[in-house]
């Protein structure tokens, strides 16, 4: 099945949210209920030659095309009973009130390097902004050219008009990376690199704020520290949590998260999963993700660098961590099954590093068994239906050049219990 593009549709205001969710993963493939995505907007059209490797991005997207191919992500989540969260829609609810509006202008100039007197310039304006406009410029970023007003500052003088007041946050568009969900708790994230900092920003406003969230737990850490990003991170089940250490997550903040877990009770293992810390394994779910109970998509040629650990609860809050000699062993034992179908990544030994640059790996699973999938993989795919699994396919020649398949773009904020 392969979802049709949809109609681009504008900016709107944000239409109230329901009553608060009651959040809860505790799987990375049970039955989705509901989401957050971000639906791509201005942010992507900042993107030039000159800014985009700054801005983490390899190529520029066809912004039009990108939001329909994101209509039709969507569009399919919801055709699978899946309620859809946008993050700018949350965003502008919580900036209507005035305390949280304060608060994230001054953490998101903190993060930008924006000081007085040209942050009080700009902090005024904003201020008067409606909450839907606001939402739409802290995402879509501010340039020097677009302040309402001449500012006499040293900062203004010396800027041309397309430097960045406010960078963009083109990758606002996956919103898997700055928070993560481990049973009713949420953790908002120390982003790896500064160009993506204020993106958890956003969302620990969200999480704070807004009446959606109410009924949620946080996990002990939040923005800060070392760096932990949710691409990373696959809430296996059974009381098991994989993790990456590579381009984008430290060791220490594995360490930190583990404990975490451990003393909430949502975990009874960590299985640290060392990556290559290169730009195509920049997160664990580049090159592994989980398809059904038993199931997971790899990409082998990654195979002889990993190094696993398995990190579980140990005497006086310490951490025992003990090396284990095979992945799929270490997390087939944690899961308590005999063992784990493996489907590799289609195209032979070229086609599969194809494959694996355009996120064939990067699949979201609504259901056992159940996946999406950019229809560009085209192997990596029929080798999934070969194995079983029931593959969903979405348009991606815009979206994938973000380098993020439909994992990366989707944060699950509620599965069914088993």
């Amino acid at each position: 099945m392969t979802a049709a593009l949809a109609s681009v549709h504008p900016l709107r205001p944000a239409a109230r949210s329901a009553a608060p969710v009651q959040p809860w993963i505790d799987s990375e493939v049970e039955p989705l209920r509901r989401v957050l995505l971000h639906r791509p907007g201005r942010e992507l059209s900042r993107l030039t030659p000159s800014n985009k490797d700054a801005l983490l991005f390899d190529e520029l997207p066809w912004v039009e095309r990108a939001q329909q191919e994101h209509d039709a992500f969507a569009a399919l989540l919801r055709s699978r009973g899946v309620e859809v969260h946008y993050v700018a829609e949350l965003l502008t609810e919580v900036l209507d009130d005035a305390e949280a509006r304060a608060e994230l202008l001054d953490r998101s100039f903190e993060s930008a390097q924006l000081a007085p007197p040209l942050a009080w310039e700009v902090h005024a304006w904003l201020e008067s902004l409606s909450s839907v406009a606001l939402s739409d410029w802290l995402i879509a970023g501010i340039t020097f050219g677009e302040l309402p007003v001449g500012s006499a500052t040293l900062c203004a003088q010396l800027a041309s008009g397309e430097d960045f007041v406010l960078p963009a946050l083109p990758n606002q568009l996956f919103t898997r990376d700055s928070s993560l969900w481990v049973g009713d708790a949420v953790r908002v994230n120390a982003m790896a690199h500064p160009a993506r900092a204020r993106e958890a920003l956003h969302l620990d406003a969200i999480y704070r704020r807004h009446p959606l969230f109410a009924s949620s737990s946080r996990l002990a850490s939040s923005v800060g520290g070392s760096s932990i990003e949710g691409g990373d991170v696959l809430v296996a089940g059974n009381g098991c949590v994989l993790v990456g250490v590579g381009d984008r997550t430290r060791a220490a903040a594995v360490e930190q998260f583990a404990g975490e877990l451990f003393a909430r009770g949502v975990a009874h293992e960590l299985i640290a999963v060392q990556l290559p810390a290169t730009r195509a394994v920049m997160h664990l779910d580049t090159v592994l993700t989980m398809v059904d109970r038993d199931a997971f998509t790899f990409y082998p040629a990654v195979a002889p660098t990993l190094r696993t650990y398995r990190l579980r609860p140990g005497r006086s809050s310490r951490l025992r961590v003990e090396e284990a000699p095979d992945l799929f062993g270490a997390v087939a034992d944690a899961l308590g099954v005999a063992g784990l179908r493996v489907v590799a990544t289609g195209g032979g030994p070229a086609g599969a590093e194809r494959e694996q640059w355009d996120d064939g790996n990067n699949l979201l699973a609504l259901a056992p068994g159940v996946v999406v999938a950019y229809e560009r993989n085209v192997a990596t795919n029929a080798r999934l239906v070969e194995a079983g699994i029931e593959v969903l396919t979405i348009p991606g020649s815009e979206l994938g050049r973000g380098r993020g398949g439909a994992r990366c773009m989707s944060c699950p904020i509620e599965r069914e219990r088993k």
